[in-house]
């Protein structure tokens, strides 16, 4: 059995009519907010994002200086212990003894008078 369909008639009275609008400014006033709140948390997310990214990009780069740093560094202790050996050496050289006796060694000079013998440092097979 069918049911008789209810018709209730809307009012039609100033009230009803701003109340009616007061509804859809709050379900406009809603959707503004919403959306304003999706626009935020998307830049939210993004500036976020962002952010990350470059942190991890800038601990890589730290990292990469930091060998970078500690080779240079090692290369700066050999270079300047070489130039502590090179000053050492060309004091010497000033030095006209040490020249005598490296020419003697090296060049077999001798002086007047003197018989050099090459005695080989290492011992023979036999």
């Amino acid at each position: 059995m069918n049911s008789p369909k209810k018709q209730v008639t809307k009012l039609d009275s100033n009230y009803v009519r701003e109340y009616d609008a007061y509804i859809e400014r709050q379900n406009k006033r809603k959707k503004r907010i919403y959306r304003r709140l999706t626009l935020f948390a998307i830049v939210a997310i993004s500036v976020f994002t962002y952010l990350v990214t470059l942190h991890l990009n800038q601990r890589d780069l730290y990292k990469e200086k930091v060998s970078e740093y500690e080779q240079l560094n090692e290369k700066m202790d050999k270079l300047e212990a070489k130039e502590k050996n090179l000053k050492q050496e060309i004091k010497l050289l000033n030095d006209t003894d040490y020249i005598l006796q490296i020419a003697r060694k090296d060049y077999f000079l001798s002086k007047d008078g003197e018989i050099i013998f090459n005695v080989p440092d290492e011992e023979s097979s036999y």
